[in-house]
């Protein structure tokens, strides 16, 4: 599943008939932000299930 230099070229050409050259670093960091707040946010999710729990022993 792996792009070529061909499709990414012509992706990127796509994007940039379709959102212009003065758009696109908005999308790219507003993407970016999204990516780094849902990496903080799962990183929460993975410390709090690291977290030892006071469980009782069933017998």
């Amino acid at each position: 599943m792996g792009l070529s230099i061909g499709s990414i070229i012509l992706i990127a050409g796509a994007a940039l008939l379709i959102f212009g050259p003065k758009k696109l670093p908005e999308l790219g960091r507003a993407a970016g932000d999204t990516l780094k707040e849902f990496k903080n946010a799962t990183k929460g999710l993975a410390d709090d299930d690291d977290k030892p729990e006071d469980k009782k022993d069933p017998q």
